[in-house]
């Protein structure tokens, strides 16, 4: 399936429905395949041929999320570029997609202003909300294109190009079919709670649709839901939306999370309507699982994956967070879910052997999740596939039970006195004290030890905390050998554009600082 296809099915359904919701307005199916029509003819107008990349520079923005139909429908590649980036990173990456047009919003004007004097290959600038002298407007742009339909295909099933995000040096381009899109679909169309009866399911879309946030839009679309738009990220707009629009399906990563935990009118609320609260990309605190499932409620679904091998290379059901006594099922909310059914995984070796249940080993992966590759970047692409399997660089195993247990980033892993020690597994330690409200813990260099298990820790609004008191605290609960050897109380985390918090700078910082 191509991505329009998925509004198209919606559409199907009932085009009178409402489609994109923002700011009080609604569009419905049909209008929203009317304006992704116009776009994907202005396109074909203005030189787009199948296979062209076309970027979307955009908030979150109904209008924006349009667009990617149309470039859907013209037959081009949708390119998201991620907002929060600084220009350079941006310039970069339309650099390496290759992209011939740049739809974009004026608040990020200067920033485009910056950098296209260096991006010959853009032969256009289209700016969503207003007139620029050097781009064309919105109204001009669609005026542009013909009254017969386009309804083309991209030759090699090409979906998307997606960032790595330049995390450990130049940023790679993931190509992302639309075969994985479709696989990514049917995994959770089959793995998660929906309303019953055929019901319509209301997604509210906070975090950014150029994430994780905005793929999920198309098992919505599937279904002929609606998908509510949050301009930008707001705790208590998103309790509001949740209660107006009497919300389903959602997702945050686990910093938001804990924001909605930590609101003060969060136990007034009713969230009865959700279903199905998602959370993923980064882990989560065991302690705060817990807390959501009973604040929140019974509706909290993980996930797992990566731009790679978008998102549900593992799930877990809100009713997997229980045992068959109802009761939470707390040693089970450590894991990321099991494999998910269209998806193969293994825990390898460095030699590339496969383990069995309950060793250690890098996580790895096969199937039509998988992405087609690194976008011309065969080596770093044959690196990745070694062995015949997808290698996400995290460490983990299997239980028993065919849960999955993510240990650490293999970059991630500490080796302190001989002994290797998790970084994750710490963190949960640190996330149970009733003060903490994030940590990040890293290896630092050390005469003796070789490297000295170090965290970092944020503290809950109003919380004071003696780091002799937390050394004890996780001591107690992991043993020595795990427990810091040194902690610091910073305000907060340095975090990368999605929220992740950036060991890299943690550890930086800490070299800075004497131990």
């Amino acid at each position: 399936m191509r991505l329009t296809d998925y509004l198209d099915k919606g559409a199907s359904l009932d085009p009178g429905a409402p489609c994109l919701v923002c700011d009080g307005e609604v569009a419905t199916y049909a209008e929203v395949q009317d304006l992704g029509g116009r776009v994907a003819a202005a396109l074909a107008a203005n030189g787009v041929e199948p296979g062209d990349r076309v970027a979307i520079l955009s908030a979150n923005d109904p209008t924006a999320f349009t667009c990617v139909f149309g470039i859907s429908r013209a037959g081009a590649v949708w390119c998201p570029i991620n907002p929060r980036n600084e220009a350079a990173e941006n310039r970069e990456l339309l650099e390496l997609f290759g992209c011939s047009v740049l739809i974009f919003q004026s608040s990020f004007a200067p920033l485009v202003d910056a950098i296209r004097a260096d991006l010959p290959q853009l032969r256009q600038l289209v700016c969503l909300d207003a007139d620029l002298p050097w781009a064309t407007g919105w109204d001009a742009f669609l005026a542009t294109g013909a009254s017969d339909p386009v309804d083309r295909h991209c030759p090699d099933d090409v979906a998307m190009i997606v960032g790595t995000g330049g995390t450990t040096g130049r940023p790679k381009g993931v190509v992302l079919t639309g075969t994985n899109i479709e696989t990514m679909t049917a995994i959770t169309l089959m793995s998660y709670p929906w309303p019953a009866d055929g019901g319509r399911p209301v997604y509210l879309a906070l975090a950014p649709l150029t994430h994780a946030a905005g793929v999920l839009c198309f098992p919505m679309l599937c279904r002929g839901g609606s998908i509510v738009v949050m301009r930008s990220p707001d705790v208590g707009g998103f309790l509001d939306h949740v209660e107006a629009h009497r919300v389903t399906h959602t997702f945050l990563p686990p910093t938001l999370i804990y924001m909605v935990l930590d609101h003060p009118s969060l136990d007034g609320r009713d969230l009865s309507s959700l279903q199905c609260f998602w959370y993923g990309a980064a882990p989560m605190s065991v302690t705060r699982l817990e807390e959501a499932l009973t604040r929140i409620g019974p509706v909290m679904a993980q996930l797992f994956g990566q731009t790679e091998a978008p998102m549900m290379v593992s799930t877990m059901a809100p009713a997997e967070h229980f045992g068959p006594d109802g009761a939470v099922a707390r040693g089970r909310l450590a894991s990321a879910g099991r494999p998910s059914p269209l998806v193969r995984l293994a825990i390898m070796a460095d030699d590339g052997r496969l383990l069995g249940r309950g060793e250690r080993g890098e996580i790895v992966v096969r199937g039509s999740l998988v992405m087609r590759g690194y976008l011309d970047n065969e080596a770093a692409t044959a690196e990745v596939s070694a062995h015949g399997w997808h290698h996400t660089g995290d460490i983990g195993y299997l239980d028993d039970d065919g849960f999955l247990f993510i240990v650490d980033r293999a970059k991630d892993m500490i080796i302190t006195g001989g002994f290797n020690v998790y970084s994750s597994e710490v963190e949960q330690a640190l996330m149970a004290h009733p003060a903490v409200a994030d940590c990040a813990v890293v290896g630092l260099p050390d005469d003796k030890w070789g490297e000295r298990v170090t965290a970092v820790v944020a503290l809950r609004p109003g919380s004071e905390l003696d780091p002799a008191e937390l050394t004890s605290f996780v001591k107690a609960r992991i043993g020595s050998v795990k427990t810091p050897k040194q902690v610091a109380v910073w305000p907060d985390l340095p975090r990368s554009k999605i929220g992740k918090v950036l060991k890299t700078e943690v550890r930086e910082q800490l070299l800075n600082v004497p131990a």
